[in-house]
């Protein structure tokens, strides 16, 4: 397990990158979490992958949107008969900008 020791800079530069304040143990306890996580993910260039095709999704996904159709719509009359409060043809609501 090779492992690439992080500089007290490289740490105090992600900090104020991250805009925090660390400690000189903070800065030791996020340099080896980091370490972990870059041996982590470098694990990832020992997959074999050159017969697997690229894929935008785990799941194959279709598109999911209807036909456009042309329809009549409800009633205007209709819709206004459930309108707790109304005027003329409209929905009446409490006026919320001053």
């Amino acid at each position: 397990m090779e492992k690439k020791v992080l500089k007290k800079e490289e740490i105090e530069y992600l900090g104020n990158l991250a805009k925090i304040g660390l400690t000189d143990d903070e800065k030791e306890q996020f340099a080896k979490e980091l370490e972990k996580i870059i041996y982590y993910v470098s694990q990832l260039s020992e997959v074999p992958t050159e017969n697997i095709s690229p894929m935008w999704h785990v799941l194959p996904l279709t598109n999911v949107f209807r036909e456009d159709e042309v329809r009549d719509s409800t009633e205007r009359d209709k819709l206004l008969e459930n309108a707790p409060d109304k005027t003329d043809r409209f929905f009446k609501v409490p006026k919320i900008i001053r």
